[in-house]
């Protein structure tokens, strides 16, 4: 079973997704703890609902002080929005979710509904989410899980982003149950970045 941390920036509802499949055992995880860059998101407030240590946090110091008191396998970006930076001995276990199909519509600048917009904008008839290790540079680590949504001609940026977070909401576990199952090495020696 994985040893989570989850950083958040937001609402949580990735947060609330991990919960629900660790609690009906999907999900083959534990939270250790729940760190926030924002001092009010709702998130924080869910992880304490849900009896997850929870913290503010501003910036990457201050988060590696709070991970080094935890035992963490995996650090999971659940809607962080910051470049993280972690600790040497965690560099190569940080996941991050993507809102697109990786190599389409990342890197800096492309977040959330950014993203959407820019695939409506492209005309894209398919969109999807990238599970992926997360390196210093934005959205280049090893690709884990990757899941794609048919798009029609009349969606919108706000109807793509409620496809792809139910789309979402099926990768990210599964991407952290095949880290448990196959080790982090397996997918940073299958490509090369």
């Amino acid at each position: 079973m994985l040893k989570i941390a989850v950083l958040l920036s937001g609402s949580g509802r990735t947060l609330d997704n991990f919960h629900e499949r660790i609690e009906n055992g999907s999900l083959h995880a534990g939270i250790q703890v729940v760190i926030s860059n924002v001092p009010d998101a709702l998130g924080l407030s869910k992880a304490e609902k849900y009896g997850y240590p929870a913290f503010y946090a501003a910036g990457n110091e201050s988060i590696n002080a709070i991970l080094q008191d935890s035992a963490i396998d995996i650090i999971c970006l659940a809607g962080f929005l910051k470049l993280y930076e972690p600790p040497q001995e965690l560099a190569r276990k940080v996941i991050n979710i993507h809102p697109s199909l990786i190599p389409a519509f990342c890197g800096d600048g492309f977040y959330g509904s950014r993203v959407h917009r820019a695939v409506k904008a492209r005309g894209c008839l398919v969109s999807g989410c990238t599970v992926h290790f997360a390196s210093e540079v934005y959205d280049e680590g090893p690709i884990i899980v990757q899941k794609c949504v048919q798009l029609a001609y009349d969606d919108t940026a706000e109807s793509i982003a409620t496809k792809v977070f139910a789309a979402e909401c099926e990768a990210f576990p599964e991407a952290l149950n095949l880290v448990n199952d196959k080790g982090t090495d397996f997918f940073w020696e299958r490509v090369q970045v």
